[in-house]
């Protein structure tokens, strides 16, 4: 719990997240004039989500300030462990508020005229790669005399797994492509629904329930079970990694592709154990022919818990930590900073070339449903896909059972 003289952050644990956040506070103590000290304690997904969720740390006062994902909001919220900001950014708006951000980064967190939040670190997802790869004269041809075709950035994903096998070189440890197979309920999670979004399924049906039992759902299970367990394909760790472990094993240069964070490309230009800083690009996941491309909206908010005792001194630092400068010293430090301004800086384009590149991404990203459940939901969908990876039973039969436990969730 906090105490007079100490503010209690909780962190989502990563380097540039930890490092850009003692930057922030240093600075922000250093103009002001505070003298609180701060506790940011860094964590994994699944400790962060019971201390600050579950154990409602941000109600009872342990926590006074939390990164918070957008896709645990809604329960946060309707629990009432989060502190309205509205009346805070009505007496004093964060600079350029809200006209300083992009309109799907002040979405989630508005409910009714409450603010739940401030963004600080966006997505998307989006596909990743090596352009020096395909750039390689001497790549093309032998792709070309193997395939019969071009080597292009993949369209498709008959496409990605032609590529994926034709890079993939053990010997030279590199992997055609890495995924995060990690069961926290939420890499496979996001694999999943990008799988089924950009084969024209929905995960919701016209009600707004989740609905996995569909056509599309199969293909999407079906096509990721595959690739898991395609030797041929991908990298040997995917299954021990979650989203950090994956940026960061695609930046020592092991893998040619993957579809990830936006912030594991900006990474590669920036942090120190990049082997391929000036060698990525981005562009849109691919789809199956005859469907759009898609992306995955999830971004990480600054919150401020409702039993906190320093609420004032929570809100003055997050409107200063994502001012226009400091937006730009997180992006600095690896993370992805969430305003316009920073899209678009030269400084930061001149670093990494693709940022301006966030627009585009932004123009297809879709939403995770809000449900008090989401979590739980999730876990659901999180065991069918490791049951799919793991096991011979049919998709069909997984995806029946997974929905007739996400039923019962709804019951409940």
């Amino acid at each position: 719990m906090s105490t007079p003289d100490t503010i209690r952050i909780a962190v989502r644990k990563f380097g540039p997240f930890e490092s850009a956040l003692q930057k922030l506070w240093d600075g922000y103590c250093a103009e002001t004039g505070c003298t609180l000290k701060a506790e940011m304690v860094p964590m994994d997904l699944d400790l962060l989500h019971e201390t600050i969720i579950q154990n409602k740390g941000l109600q009872n006062g342990d926590w006074d300030i939390a990164h918070l994902v957008t896709d645990w909001l809604y329960k946060a919220w309707t629990d009432g462990l989060l502190e309205d900001l509205t009346p805070y950014i009505k007496r004093n708006s964060p600079e350029g508020y809200p006209d300083g951000w992009s309109p799907s980064l002040l979405s989630a967190q508005q409910y009714g005229e409450s603010v739940a939040g401030l963004p600080f670190h966006d997505g998307p997802e989006c596909f990743i790669y090596r352009k020096d790869l395909f750039e390689d004269l001497n790549e093309q041809r032998a792709f070309q005399a193997q395939y019969g075709r071009p080597l292009q950035v993949p369209q498709t994903w008959d496409d990605f797994l032609d590529v994926a096998r034709f890079f993939n070189r053990p010997e030279q440890n590199l992997y055609g492509t890495i995924f995060a197979g990690y069961p926290d309920g939420h890499n496979t999670v996001f694999d999943f629904v990008l799988q089924l979004w950009t084969r024209g399924g929905e995960l919701t049906d016209a009600s707004g329930e989740v609905n996995i039992d569909t056509p599309q759902a199969v293909k999407a299970l079906e096509f990721y079970r595959n690739v898991l367990n395609d030797d041929t394909a991908i990298h040997p760790q995917s299954s021990q990694c979650e989203s950090v472990a994956m940026g960061m094993a695609f930046a020592r240069g092991e893998a040619a592709m993957m579809v990830n964070w936006f912030g594991f490309a900006s990474m590669c230009e920036v942090v120190a154990e990049s082997n391929v800083k000036g060698k990525v690009d981005i562009a849109n996941i691919p789809a199956e022919l005859g469907s759009q491309p898609a992306s995955l909206n999830v971004y990480w908010l600054y919150t401020i818990g409702s039993g906190s005792r320093h609420k004032q001194k929570a809100y003055d630092f997050l409107r200063f930590a994502t001012n226009r400068q400091n937006d730009k010293l997180l992006t600095l430090e690896g993370g992805i900073g969430c305003r316009l301004s920073t899209w678009n800086d030269a400084d930061i384009n001149n670093t990494i070339p693709y940022y301006h590149k966030l627009g585009m991404l932004h123009e297809v990203a879709r939403s995770l449903p809000q449900k008090r459940n989401w979590a739980q939901i999730a876990h659901v969908i999180d065991e069918v896909v490791l049951a799919a990876v793991n096991t011979q039973t049919p998709a069909e039969q997984l995806l029946q059972q997974g929905q007739q436990k996400i039923n019962q969730l709804s019951k409940d």
